[in-house]
């Protein structure tokens, strides 16, 4: 019995190991340039306590800030984020994305 109960040990504390890493890994994701950049963006228009288009505008002006336009898809992600908060659906969502995705 007591034989067993090493055996397993010795089999699941690699595994403990392992599983501990890979969280560790997890956690410390590092965010790409661009996300970095949307997040300092937004943390700087949130403090600023911008709403509506004076936010949209800041937001595209100070992610393009180093001359490098965000990408269609960057913008819809940001966009569909910001409905998303905003718990739109239907008719007040699409008029949301066509205002923030043209902006």
């Amino acid at each position: 019995m007591l034989k067993h109960v090493l055996i397993a040990a010795c089999l699941a504390l690699p595994l403990a190991a392992m599983a501990a890493d890979e969280q560790k890994a997890t956690e410390k994701k590092e965010l790409t340039p661009q996300q970095q950049k949307m997040a300092n963006c937004n943390k700087e228009a949130g403090e600023k306590k911008l709403s509506g288009d004076e936010r949209k505008k800041f937001m595209s002006t100070c992610l393009s800030a180093d001359g490098k336009k965000i990408t269609q898809q960057e913008k819809m992600t940001y966009c569909n984020k910001e409905a998303g908060d905003k718990k739109l659906s239907g008719e007040e969502r699409k008029k949301f994305m066509s205002s923030c995705l043209s902006g």
